[in-house]
């Protein structure tokens, strides 16, 4: 029998309007322990009717009037009772009607038939019958429909959390949604409790909660009626008592709902006001564990407020089928922070912990992460200390994101910095890198002998490409030799200038192979700024790019007290959230070291030189205030110059460059490399460079165009703070 629409079946779960798809009208929350407010005032009135009818008998009978007509309205009054009230109210309106028309037709009106009498009163029996018979078909059509609304709305409340829970790869974001799905159409009142090392993205410690458990409040929802003050989100910790609803939860592993009977018991079993704030005590609590692959993840506590049906276990099954799918999404999301964190380390640990100064240049640099969706990438940086108190500024980026990109970053990173260490003119790095690149895609290269799950790995290795920045600066020449594979150019700001990009020969991305690097030279006076930087700064998807470079250009025009606040300045006017690609940024001042700082003296291809060499480099030594290392630095300088001598061809020349460390020079003209052995006991020679590389700090041979230079690296006194003087004049 269809129900009236002025009583609609309400559902249990509770609804907004813009959020139901059953009805029509919001729904009207019942209470169990007393009758809805419409069936309490149909029942008054049915029996306001029976007496009513029954007042008409009597005025129609004392008027002579015939009352036999007003039996069927007698016998409709339970009929109707049965369409609008429950089985016992319909038994009670009957009653009374039968009760009422006894004593009208059997005692107040003698004057009836006995006939009539008991035709009228069979009519009123049956008429209850009739009515006992209407309201239990119409009770059991209620429930049935109302089984089947519910099992609709739970499968609508199912569906709906499969789809809004786990959208991300964020734990306190999926916590999230977790509580707002259950709020309103499930409970009143949802929190999301999780163990502090599920928000690191880590597993949580296994062991026994038999006791006090402790766990980060994650997520919080509440209708407005159930909450008058909340803990924040995430800024608090709750501690289950032992006994506890969520604490026989987690002990358990099931749901666990229970029924409060008073507001102070209610606030003892359920702790959803850590801080104390006053929130309305429940009705009804229910906790459910969030376990996922065997591990305990933390809980879901769910309430329902004075108004609203208590829970049950069918909303115990429901609550832990909604669990366990938005675990899964939670655990999927703790096991990709924790693999975001790891590339995270990893990156951060293959990239230089700190910059030294360095006498060339000084400089700040700045690496930023892509967000959580795309992952950690292949981009690094490097100020590689050269020889002569030069210096390499390093950018590259690795195409593709993720560990296998960090990893690669790091071989390329090491690469670059052993390659630089032998002084190799940036083309000829590059040159190398690029075989290097070629070398790692063979061993990465997918193998059709594989498994599946081999074949499967393979095939997220992908092409091994990668672009590169090198540039040498030399504060004595203040000169600056770079070159590019494939990378965007760098920005360079000289004084009193605007900013500008240089114009460096744009070589092939490493890895593509059979095409030459170009090197460009450039002046750069002292005080000049370089940027160099990755792609993922100037590339954005809702900018073009030339507009993101002339930006760029802008932001580095403007000029700032310390480096730090240039490196900060450009990172906020050209990074957003719409950032898909790591971002690395070096920012370099370019220094220049003058003639009190260097000198340099021709020598003659005569071993008679080696001692004027030690005399030039005593009296020089004298002049900058250094005469502890005097004895040192004639000893090296007196076996290098030996050397070039002996092994070497002319010009022969020595050079001393001074700043935090004493640095030696000798060059000549012979492209013949020295080699560090060991003399035998009887070795008349061989002993010199060992000896410079005891003394020595570091030491080394790069190779020019015009020969070769030996040069070694001598720490000074650590309290000498000497003052520059003028340069011996060139010999």
């Amino acid at each position: 029998m269809p129900l009236p629409a002025r009583f609609p079946v309400a559902s249990p779960y509770g609804s907004r309007p813009e959020e139901d798809v059953m009805h029509r009208t919001p729904p009207v929350p019942h209470r169990a322990d007393t009758a809805a407010p419409p069936v309490r005032a149909a029942f008054i009135t049915l029996l306001i009717a029976v007496v009513v009818v029954a007042g008409a008998r009597l005025v129609l009978a004392a008027a002579g009037m015939q009352v036999m007509g007003m039996a069927e309205y007698s016998t409709l009054i339970p009929v109707v009772a049965a369409a609008l009230l429950p089985l016992r109210q319909t038994l009670i309106v009957g009653l009374a009607n039968l009760i009422v028309g006894i004593l009208a037709y059997g005692i107040l009106l003698p004057a009836m038939s006995h006939a009539s009498r008991i035709t009228v009163i069979t009519a009123l029996v049956a008429s209850i019958l009739v009515s006992l018979a209407v309201c239990r078909a119409r009770i059991a059509a209620e429930r049935s429909l109302k089984g089947l609304m519910v099992a609709r709305e739970r499968l609508t409340l199912l569906s709906e959390a499969s789809t809004r829970v786990g959208g991300t790869l964020d734990v306190a974001r999926t916590a999230e949604e977790l509580a707002q799905v259950a709020v309103h159409r499930f409970a009143d009142q949802a929190a999301v409790d999780l163990f502090d090392p599920v928000l690191k993205g880590e597993e949580p410690a296994p062991g026994p909660l038999a006791g006090p458990v402790t766990l980060r409040r994650t997520a919080h929802r509440s209708v407005p009626a159930a909450l008058t003050a909340a803990a924040p989100p995430g800024s608090s910790t709750v501690t289950y008592r032992k006994g506890s609803v969520p604490a026989l939860s987690l002990l358990r592993g099931l749901p666990v709902h229970r029924q409060f009977t008073d507001a102070a018991d209610g606030r003892e079993c359920w702790p959803a006001d850590p801080n104390g704030t006053g929130n309305q005590a429940p009705r009804s609590a229910l906790a459910v564990p969030l376990r996922a692959r065997g591990v305990t993840l933390g809980a879901a506590l769910f309430t329902r407020s004075r108004h609203r049906d208590p829970f049950d276990a069918d909303d115990a099954l429901l609550a832990q089928e909604i669990a366990a799918r938005a675990a899964v999404c939670l655990d999927n999301a703790r096991r990709y922070t924790h693999e975001r964190a790891t590339s995270v380390a990893l990156q951060r640990s293959l990239l230089p912990q700190m910059i030294p100064p360095q006498p060339a240049v000084h400089a700040v640099a700045r690496y930023l992460p892509t967000d959580v969706e795309v992952g950690v990438g292949g981009d690094w940086y490097d100020v590689i200390p050269l020889s002569g108190a030069r210096v390499a500024l390093v950018v590259g980026d690795v195409v593709g994101h993720g560990i296998r990109a960090s990893a690669a970053m790091g071989r390329l990173r090491t690469a670059v910095r052993t390659l630089a260490d032998i002084d190799l003119p940036p083309d000829e790095l590059l040159t190398h890198l690029d075989d290097i690149v070629i070398r790692l895609q063979s061993e990465t290269a997918p193998t059709p002998s594989g498994s599946g799950e081999d074949a499967l790995t393979d095939a997220d290795v992908g092409e091994f490409v990668a672009t590169c920045l090198y540039m040498v600066y030399d504060p004595i020449s203040r000169r600056c030799t770079a070159a590019r594979a494939g990378h965007p150019p760098p920005a360079v700001v000289r004084p009193g200038e605007d900013a500008r990009f240089l114009d460096l020969p744009a070589g092939p991305p490493l890895g593509v192979g059979g095409l030459p690097f170009e090197t460009a030279e450039i002046h750069l006076p002292e005080g000049s700024l370089l940027a160099l930087y990755t792609d993922g700064l100037v590339e954005s998807p809702r900018h073009r790019l030339d507009d993101r470079l002339e930006r760029l250009l802008e932001a580095l025009s403007e000029p700032k007290p310390t480096l730090q606040e240039a490196c900060d300045h450009v990172l906020d006017l050209l990074v957003d959230d719409r950032t898909r690609d790591d971002i690395a940024l070096v920012i370099a001042r370019t220094r220049a070291l003058d003639h009190g700082h260097t000198v340099a003296w021709e020598l003659l291809e005569d071993l008679s030189e080696v001692a004027r060499a030690r005399d030039l480099t005593s009296l020089q030594l004298a002049r900058w205030g250094l005469p502890e290392a005097a004895f040192l630095a004639e000893l090296v300088v007196s076996e290098l110059v030996t050397n070039a001598i002996r092994y070497g061809a002319s010009p022969v020349q020595l050079r001393l460059i001074r700043h935090d460390t004493l640095i030696c020079e000798v060059s000549d003209g012979s492209n013949t490399a020295p080699h560090l052995r060991r003399a035998r006991t009887f070795d008349e020679g061989g002993r010199g460079l060992f000896i410079v590389a005891q003394l020595a700090e570091r030491w080394g041979t790069r190779q020019q165009s015009d020969g070769k230079t030996i040069w070694a690296e001598l720490a000074l006194p650590p309290a000498t703070v000497p003052t520059p003087a003028p340069a011996l004049a060139t010999l």
